[in-house]
């Protein structure tokens, strides 16, 4: 069972990245899915979840510029991030909601300059 986080990397602020997470193993179709931030010394965050249904949540410090979906045919999550700020910066992972521990990936960097 494994849930690969990729598609982060360096982008300046007001940029744009879409992660991807690509799961093995078990299947999302009918599982809330999340897309958590852990920036440095502090502890990780949810920032955004889907619902099998497509109803989807976010934080106040992500909501209108985050957009988190799901593809069941593919079997991953995404998260599209617009207008990136400086305080982005972090690692991203995905997992269910609520948090399972035996799947936290090594997650995706990103890093967001100003």
């Amino acid at each position: 069972v494994q849930l690969q986080a990729s598609g982060g990397g360096l982008v300046q602020a007001g940029g744009s990245l879409r992660l991807s997470c690509a799961a093995s193993g078990i299947i999302l179709r009918n599982r809330i899915m999340g897309w958590y931030r852990q920036a440095a010394g502090i502890q990780r965050e949810l920032v955004a979840r889907v619902y099998s249904t497509g109803t989807t949540y976010y934080s106040d410090s992500v909501k209108g510029r985050f957009t988190i979906s799901k593809d069941n045919a593919k079997n991953t999550v995404y998260l599209q991030m617009n207008s990136l700020k400086p305080e982005d910066t972090g690692v991203y992972y995905c997992n269910t909601f609520p948090s399972r521990g035996d799947l936290w990936g090594q997650g995706t960097q990103v890093t967001v300059s100003s």
